[in-house]
C-alpha cells in the first residue's frame, strides 16, 4: 500500500510541473550537452593544430608553492628518520649491556650515553664541516662562496646556508639526521672494548674517532667533493674506471669505520683479564655469556625498528615513494635471512652444533641489517634475500675467526659491523638490479641504472666499490691502531686499559670507575638460602 502511494505522489508531481519549468530544464540540458561536446572536439583538434602531442609534453616545472611544499615534507620525513636512527642508541646500550659480564654492565650505559653527548658536541663543532663541507677530495670545511671558489668555514654550524645541497633540506634538519649516524658510529666501537677500558680512555679515543676519523674518513665517500665520491669522473681519482663508490646509508660510511675501529682497539688493549679462548681450551674456552640475554635480545629488536629511519630515511626525500618503500622491504628481508643463516651455522658447526644459538642469531640480524645498508636502493628483495643470508655465515665465521685470534671482541662487533659491513658493500658490485639509479628531491631518477655483475653489468661496479671500501677500512685501521696505540701508552688513570686491579676488584670495573654495580644489594633483600634446610629451626614470635 506504501509503494502504490509513494507512486502516486510521484506522478502527481510530475502532473504539476508547469510548461515554463520543462522549457527551463530542457534548455540546461541542452546547454550541458553543447558544452561537454565542445570540450570533447577541443581535446581532439586543438593538439592537431599545435603540432604536439599531449603524451610527450615535458612536465611543468613545479611553482614556488609546490616546491615549498614539497620541501616541507621532505623535511618532515628527514627528521622522523633522524629520531628512528636516534633511538637505535637505547638498542645498542641494550645489546652491549646484555652481552657484558654484570661486573661491566654500568661502564657500557655510562660509555654510551657520554658517547652520545660528546658526539653531539663534536659534530656540531667541528664534524659536520670536516665531513659535508666543500673543500677537497680529504676533507671539507666549509660551503662555497658567491664567486664558486672562496670557501667559507661552516665550524660551529656557522656561515651554513638555508639549506643543505640540492636536496631542500634545511641544513640543522640534514645536521641532526648526520648526528645521528655519526653517534651510531661512535656507539660500535664501545661494544668491543667492553670490560677493560678504562672511562677517561674512553673519552680520549671517543675525541678521535667522532670528532676526527669519522667525519675526515667519512667525506671521502660522503661529501660534495670526496675523491672516493667523485671517483671515476673526468678530473678525479681513476677517470677512466667510470665509476663511482656508492653507499646509500653506510655499510662502509657508518659500519666498516666502526667495526674497524674496534678491532684496532680490541687488538692494543689485549683480552680480559681470566679470558680463556676455545684454542687454548676446548671446553672452557669461549666467549663468556652475557648476563642478561633478554635485554640483548630486545636491544636487537629496537636496533632493527631504528633500521628503518636508517636506510629509508637516507632517501632525504618522502617523495621518492617507490624507492622509500623497496628500500623497507630489502632492509626487512635481510635482517630475516641473516638471522636464519647464522642460527643454522650454529646448530650444524662449532661448539654449538646441535643447539639454537642465540647469540649467533641476534648478531646475523644484524649482519643482515649491516649489510643491506649499503645496496638497499639498487637491489630487488630476491637479492636482499641472498646477501643478508651471505652476511649471517660471514658473522659466524667472522666471530669464530675473531676468537682464533685470540681477541676478545665482547659483543661481535667486528664481525657484525665490520666484515659483514664490507660485504654488504661489495655485494652492490654483485646484485644491483639494473632498475634503479638515484633519488632526489622530487622522485627518483632511474635514467642512468645500476648494474652488478650478476645482472649483466660487469665488473667495473664491484671494482669500485672494493676500491673504496677497502681503501676506507685500511685508514680506518692504520690511523686507529695508532691512536690506541699512543693512548695506551699514557699513565694512568688515563692510559687506555685500566688498572688490573680496577678490572679484577670487587665489583669490577664498575665499581672502580663509576662507583656503583648494576644491581646493588637493597637493604631490604632478604636471603632465603638454607631456610629449608634440614636442622634449620623457624620460630614465630
Amino acid at each position: 500500500m506504501k509503494v502504490k502511494q509513494t507512486k502516486f505522489n510521484l506522478l502527481n508531481s510530475i502532473r504539476g510541473l508547469t510548461r515554463e519549468k520543462w522549457a527551463l530544464g530542457a534548455t540546461i540540458l541542452a546547454g550541458k550537452m553543447i558544452g561537454l561536446t565542445l570540450v570533447v572536439a577541443a581535446m581532439m583538434i586543438l593538439p592537431g593544430l599545435f603540432g604536439t602531442s599531449a603524451h610527450a609534453a615535458a612536465p611543468a616545472k613545479p611553482t614556488d608553492l609546490e616546491t615549498s611544499m614539497m620541501n616541507s615534507i621532505n623535511t618532515v620525513w628527514t627528521l622522523i628518520a633522524a629520531f628512528l636512527v636516534f633511538g637505535m642508541q637505547a638498542g645498542f646500550v641494550m645489546l652491549e649491556a646484555g652481552f657484558a659480564r654484570k661486573r661491566e654492565t654500568v661502564n657500557v650505559l655510562m660509555e654510551c650515553i657520554y658517547d652520545t653527548c660528546l658526539c653531539g658536541i663534536l659534530f656540531y663543532a667541528i664534524g659536520y664541516a670536516f665531513m659535508f663541507g666543500h673543500g677537497n677530495g680529504f676533507i671539507g670545511w666549509g660551503g662555497l662562496g658567491s664567486d664558486g671558489k672562496t670557501i667559507t668555514n661552516w665550524f660551529f654550524l656557522q656561515n651554513t646556508p638555508l639549506t643543505y645541497e640540492a636536496t631542500g633540506i634545511p641544513i640543522l634538519a640534514h645536521w641532526i639526521f648526520q648526528y645521528a649516524f655519526a653517534d651510531t658510529c661512535s656507539t660500535i666501537v664501545s661494544g668491543a672494548m667492553i670490560g677493560r677500558t678504562s672511562f677517561r680512555g674512553d673519552i680520549l679515543y671517543s675525541i678521535g674517532i667522532t670528532g676526527f676519523i669519522y667525519p675526515i674518513i667519512g667525506h671521502w665517500a660522503w661529501g660534495p667533493d670526496g675523491f672516493l665520491a667523485t671517483m671515476g669522473t673526468a678530473g678525479h681519482f681513476l677517470p677512466s674506471l667510470g665509476q663511482g663508490f656508492r653507499d646509500f646509508a653506510g655499510s662502509t660510511v657508518v659500519h666498516t669505520i666502526g667495526g674497524v675501529a674496534s678491532l684496532a682497539g680490541a687488538i692494543v688493549l689485549g683480552p680480559r683479564i681470566g679470558r680463556i679462548f676455545a684454542r687454548d681450551d676446548k671446553a672452557k674456552g669461549g666467549m663468556p655469556p652475557g648476563h642478561n640475554m633478554a635485554i640483548a635480545a630486545f636491544g636487537t629488536f629496537l636496533l632493527w625498528f631504528g633500521w628503518y629511519g636508517f636506510n629509508p630515511g637516507s632517501t632525504l626525500s618522502a617523495m621518492d615513494m617507490q624507492g622509500i618503500g623497496r628500500i623497507a622491504a630489502n632492509t626487512t628481508i635481510a635482517a630475516c635471512t641473516g638471522g636464519m643463516a647464522a642460527m643454522l651455522a650454529g646448530l650444524w658447526w662449532g661448539a654449538t652444533k646441535g643447539k639454537f644459538d642465540l647469540g649467533y642469531t641476534l648478531n646475523g640480524v644484524l649482519a643482515g641489517l649491516v649489510a643491506i645498508t649499503c645496496p638497499c636502493y639498487w637491489v630487488s628483495p630476491l637479492g636482499s634475500a641472498l646477501l643478508g643470508a651471505v652476511a649471517g655465515f660471514v658473522v659466524y665465521a667472522g666471530m669464530n675467526f675473531v676468537e682464533w685470534l685470540r681477541i676478545d671482541d665482547p659483543v661481535g662487533a667486528v664481525s657484525v659491523h665490520g666484515f659483514a659491513g664490507i660485504w654488504g658493500t661489495l655485494s652492490l658490485g654483485l646484485f644491483a638490479s639494473g632498475e634503479y639509479g638515484v633519488t632526489g628531491p622530487a622522485g627518483a631518477d632511474n635514467s642512468a641504472p645500476v648494474t652488478g655483475l650478476f645482472y649483466g653489468g660487469g665488473a667495473s661496479v664491484f671494482e669500485a666499490q672494493a676500491i673504496g671500501t677497502f681503501t676506507v677500512a685500511i685508514a680506518v685501521f692504520v690511523v686507529t691502531f695508532i691512536m690506541m696505540y699512543i693512548i695506551n701508552k699514557l699513565p694512568n688513570p688515563w692510559r687506555l686499559r685500566v688498572e688490573e686491579h680496577g678490572e679484577t676488584g670487587i665489583g669490577g670495573l664498575d665499581v672502580f670507575d663509576h662507583g656503583i654495580e648494576v644491581y646493588p644489594a637493597q637493604d631490604e633483600d632478604i636471603s632465603l638460602s638454607g631456610l629449608f634446610d634440614k636442622g634449620v629451626k623457624v620460630t614465630t614470635a
